[in-house]
């Protein structure tokens, strides 16, 4: 699954170049970021208006965020991200840094 390839209510890029890019997310209800991961960068989330939540595997956790909360995701860390109650959301992502790639990732089994 490509990052275009799922629905959310906006995507803005904020700037970008080589190695490294900020975008703002909204999400509305019902509406999530896949699990995925990146090969090189990290993800940095910053939530502008929440709560959302930011799910992680390896280790698995469960961070809930409210605005102006950040948390990071680190290479080849599985993250999922949403709102609270599959809520509405909006944070701006710091990418880098690295060459961006959007790698789907399986869901994680609950334990």
């Amino acid at each position: 699954m490509a990052e275009q390839s799922y629905a959310i209510r906006k995507r803005e890029t904020v700037a970008e170049v080589p190695g490294l890019r900020v975008r703002k997310l909204t999400l509305e209800n019902g509406q999530a970021v896949p699990w995925h991961t990146h090969t090189t960068i990290t993800d940095t989330f910053f939530c502008m208006d929440g709560p959302m939540v930011v799910e992680t595997d390896n280790p698995r956790a469960r961070h809930v965020l409210l605005a102006g909360e950040t948390i990071a995701a680190e290479p080849g860390q599985p993250h999922y991200v949403h709102g609270v109650a599959m809520g509405p959301c909006k944070f701006m992502i710091i990418q880098g840094v690295g060459k961006y790639d959007y790698v789907a990732a399986e869901t994680p089994v609950e334990e």
